[in-house]
């Protein structure tokens, strides 16, 4: 079972460098994935993502935990979760062979208003006008990245929703395996889990990657998934995801960054402006749980 430490300025300093480097990890982990999906199937990518993801935490954690690396608690919901992470990312890897990197984080940072949603859905857990009123402000900040209509609409798009979607049921399973589960064994047994499940739709369409530069990338991919996963679930030992929740808004900064950087991409005024009400929306939903949680403690 995973130790939760004491609520300490110290352990809160400690959670924020590890969400930074979580959001540099994934920043980077989609970087990479867009230029390589660029000459490469998409399938075929993905797998090699899991696939040196694997590779990567088993050798950096087998020679101290041994075959308890692969010991899990539930595995019928780690399963669950090894599947929608294989899905989330085809659907991720495929929307970024269309859009920029800034439109695919924007869309995925609805992650924390789709989990308001289906948490009062779901879990019954009630949400006040408030609350309700920053949903919907967030979906018309998606709207406006979309742009549902226009001449800038890409049917892509609905690829990066659907991927928030599952992404919010992610957070709400990895939540409820946190509790029990050593965070190396989920993240290294969902890799494993998506790796298996691609296998035969990348070899069936399997080209040799070529050039130096490919290989750097395919190798950041498993490197940057694995050290963000495990960051990410390291930093809720230190502090709270009410608190920590804020500080992953960071990625979005630093995607815009890689686009720019790596294929010359600025996002328009219309991604910008939806991104920051997405944003907005989504820190609003947080500082509102943080707030409830505290007045509850009191």
């Amino acid at each position: 079972m995973t130790q939760l430490l004491s609520d300490s300025s110290k352990n809160r300093k400690i959670g924020i460098a590890l969400v930074t480097l979580t959001t540099l990890m994934f920043a980077s982990l989609d970087t990479s994935a867009k230029w390589l999906v660029l000459s490469l199937p998409v399938l075929q990518v993905v797998w090699m993502r899991f696939f040196t993801h694997v590779l990567f935490t088993a050798a950096v954690f087998a020679p101290k935990m041994g075959w308890d690396i692969f010991r899990v608690v539930n595995l019928k919901l780690q399963c669950i979760r090894g599947l929608m992470l294989a899905l989330m990312t085809a659907l991720n890897f495929l929307a970024l062979q269309y859009l920029q990197l800034a439109e695919t984080g924007a869309i995925q940072f609805s992650v924390p208003i789709l989990i308001a949603v289906l948490s009062s859905w779901w879990l019954k857990e009630k949400l006040d006008a408030a609350s309700w009123i920053a949903i919907w402000v967030g979906f018309a900040g998606v709207l406006v990245i979309i742009r549902p209509g226009s001449h800038a609409f890409h049917p892509a798009i609905f690829l990066s929703v659907m991927n928030a979607f599952l992404y919010a049921g992610f957070n709400m399973l990895t939540r409820r395996l946190a509790a029990s589960e050593n965070p190396v064994s989920t993240q290294l047994f969902s890799a494993a889990v998506s790796a298996v499940v691609l296998a035969p739709f990348a070899w069936s369409q399997w080209q040799t990657p070529e050039g130096v530069w490919t290989w750097v990338f395919i190798a950041l991919t498993g490197v940057c998934g694995g050290l963000g996963h495990l960051c990410v679930a390291t930093a809720h030992r230190y502090a709270s995801a009410a608190f920590l929740g804020p500080f992953l808004y960071q990625q979005i900064l630093y995607m815009t960054l890689g686009g720019w950087l790596v294929f010359g991409q600025i996002p328009d005024h219309a991604v910008a402006l939806g991104a920051v009400i997405v944003v907005a929306s989504g820190m609003f939903l947080l500082w509102r749980e943080m707030r409830t949680k505290v007045s509850s403690e009191v």
